[in-house]
């Protein structure tokens, strides 16, 4: 019976955790206007969204340049550019293309080497709505002490307060949930060995 009731503390507590992490996922969207960061950085994903939300932040000067992580090794740069609307001189000038990563810790490592390089101190994080939480905790993970601020891409099928209903939002949110726990496990680990002296880095509101 004590097994039993343990096993059911459990469910019950995944499933509370499930629910909070879906209503974080929905608050990062619609993304509030940023404010000015050392830089940019797009985490590549299933469509050309999060490459476009990110060249119009430049654009708009809300960072000195653009890291577009995750880059298919077979995606030449003028092909990625014709997908991209805005300035072709900001494109040239100030957009850098990491082949790299090949998933989120890949991002993570890739993004910390870049602004570790350039001296960064702040970075304006794009990625998409559900995927914003590992995202964060992973790049925060190889970057402590890098400020870093969330502007996510929406994902119009996991704007209905019901996204358990449908199986394929379900799937979408539970799944990446799964993997959210997993980076936070990583995180906490890699916190326990990291020095006492590092800073941890810190999230703005947005």
């Amino acid at each position: 019976m004590k097994f039993l009731t343990f096993i059911a503390t459990l469910v019950l507590i995944w499933t509370i955790g499930l629910f909070a992490f879906a209503d974080r996922v929905r608050g990062f969207t619609p993304a509030p206007e940023p404010a000015r960061a050392d830089a940019i950085v797009a985490l590549t994903g299933p469509s050309a969204e999060r490459v476009n939300a990110s060249i119009r932040l430049l654009e708009q000067g809300k960072g000195k340049r653009v890291l577009i992580s995750g880059v298919n090794r077979e995606v030449r740069r003028q092909e990625l550019r014709a997908l991209t609307p805005g300035s072709n001189r900001l494109f040239n000038c100030c957009v850098d293309l990491g082949f790299e990563a090949e998933d989120t810790i890949g991002n993570a490592q890739e993004i910390a080497a870049w602004a570790g390089a350039k001296d960064y101190d702040s970075l304006i994080v794009v990625t998409s709505d559900y995927h914003m939480p590992r995202a964060l905790t992973e790049i925060r993970a190889a970057a402590p002490g890098i400020e870093l601020t969330p502007y996510a891409v929406e994902t119009p099928s996991l704007g209905n307060s019901r996204w358990w209903k449908a199986a394929v939002t379900a799937r979408r949110m539970t799944l990446e949930y799964m993997k959210y726990l997993a980076a936070l496990a990583r995180a906490m680990v890699g916190g326990i060995d990291r020095p006492a002296t590092d800073e941890p880095a810190m999230e703005k509101a947005a």
